[in-house]
C-alpha cells in the first residue's frame, strides 16, 4: 500500500507541474501560415448556422487556404453543437492532425469546458497551431495558456461570413500569417493613464472566473488581463472583481484592459460595468484602459492570448503593442 500511495503521489506532482503555468517562459507562437495550409472549422461549444459557416470558410479558401469542416461541426443535439465525445472527438482530430495547421471554432454559447480534462492529456506542445475564437472559447484558450501555446483571442465564422475586406478579418488573416499588430483605440475618461509589459491572458469573465483554481487559471498576478462579457448584470460582474480583490490577484496585476461589456445590466449603485471596475481598481496603481473594442460587439478586434505586450494607456488613447 505505502508503494501505492506513493506512486499516486508521484503522478499527482507530475500532472501539477505539466499544467503549471511558467510566467517566465514566452509562450510558443504557433507558426505562420502560408498559401495551401489547412484550416480546420469545427463547434466545440453551441450549435451554428450552417449557412455561417460556408460562407466563412469560402472567405478562407479566397485567401489561399485550405478549409475542413469537422464532422459534427454542424449539428445540434440540445444545447450543443454535438454530444460531448463528437465534439471532443473533432477537436482532438484537429489538434493531433499535422495537416491542419490553424482551428477556427464555428461559435460560442457553452460547452468546451467539458472537453478540458481530456484534451488536456494531449501532447499540443509538440505541434502548436492557432485556435481561434472568443465567448465560451475562452475555455479553450485557457487550456493552450496553460500549455505555454498562444492563440488568437476574435471573431468565429459569423463575423468572418463578412469577408476578407472587413477590417478585423484583414487583422486576424494576417496574424495568421505571422503579423503582430500595435492598436491604437480611442481614450476614454475611465482610463488611469501608464504603461506596462506582461503577458496578455484573458478573455470572457465569467467564463475564466470559473476556470479560477483550476489547472486552467489564466488570471494570474503580474499579467495584463483583458476581459469583457455580455449580458451580466452589474453585480454578478462586482462578485468576481471581489472575488480577485480578496484572493490578491487584482492588486498584483501588471495593467487591466476593460473591453465590451455588452448589454450589462445597471443596479441602484452603478449604471455602467465600466464605472464599478473603476471603482474598484482605484486603490492601485497600474494602468487602466477601458472601452476597449474586444468582446461581443461588432468590432472585436482579434489579440494573442499569451503574448508578451506593452500596454500604454491615456486620457487621450490606449495603445496595445504585440511584441
Amino acid at each position: 500500500m505505502k508503494h501505492k500511495l506513493t506512486a499516486i503521489a508521484a503522478a499527482a506532482a507530475c500532472i501539477s507541474s505539466i499544467y503549471a503555468m511558467d510566467l517566465n517562459r514566452p509562450a510558443t507562437i504557433p507558426a505562420p501560415l502560408h498559401d495551401g495550409d489547412k484550416i480546420a472549422i469545427l463547434s466545440p461549444s453551441g450549435p451554428v448556422d450552417s449557412a455561417l459557416v460556408l460562407s466563412a470558410a469560402d472567405t478562407l479558401r479566397s485567401q489561399g487556404f485550405v478549409v475542413e469542416i469537422m464532422p459534427h461541426a454542424l449539428g445540434k443535439v440540445g444545447h450543443y453543437a454535438a454530444a460531448d465525445s463528437d465534439r471532443l472527438a473533432d477537436l482532438r482530430a484537429a489538434l493531433t492532425d499535422s495537416t491542419v495547421r490553424a482551428i477556427m471554432c464555428s461559435r460560442g454559447g457553452y460547452g468546451a469546458v467539458h472537453l478540458l480534462d481530456s484534451l488536456s492529456t494531449l501532447p499540443l506542445e509538440q505541434d502548436p497551431k492557432w485556435l481561434i475564437g472568443f465567448s465560451d472559447i475562452s475555455a479553450l484558450h485557457a487550456l493552450l495558456a496553460n500549455r505555454g501555446i498562444a492563440s488568437i483571442h476574435g471573431n468565429m465564422c459569423k463575423h468572418m461570413a463578412l469577408g476578407p475586406a472587413d477590417d478585423d478579418n484583414a487583422t486576424m488573416l494576417a496574424m495568421l500569417r505571422g503579423y503582430k499588430p500595435v492598436y491604437h483605440f480611442e481614450g476614454d475618461s475611465l482610463n488611469r493613464a501608464g504603461s506596462a509589459t506582461g503577458r496578455l491572458l484573458g478573455g470572457n469573465l465569467a467564463v475564466i472566473a470559473d476556470l479560477i483554481n483550476t489547472p486552467y487559471d489564466v488570471i494570474k498576478p503580474g499579467t495584463i488581463l483583458f476581459i469583457e462579457d455580455v449580458d451580466e448584470p452589474v453585480y454578478k460582474t462586482e462578485r468576481i472583481i471581489y472575488q480577485l480583490r480578496l484572493s490578491g490577484v487584482l492588486p498584483k496585476l501588471a495593467g487591466l484592459i476593460v473591453g465590451q461589456f455588452s448589454g450589462s445590466r445597471p443596479n441602484d449603485s452603478y449604471a455602467t460595468t465600466e464605472q464599478m471596475i473603476a471603482d474598484m481598481v482605484a486603490p492601485y496603481s497600474y494602468p487602466v484602459a477601458f472601452n476597449v473594442p474586444v468582446g461581443h460587439v461588432d468590432h472585436n478586434v482579434p489579440v494573442i492570448q499569451s503574448a508578451e505586450v506593452r500596454l500604454d494607456v491615456s486620457a487621450g488613447q490606449t495603445v496595445l503593442s504585440f511584441e
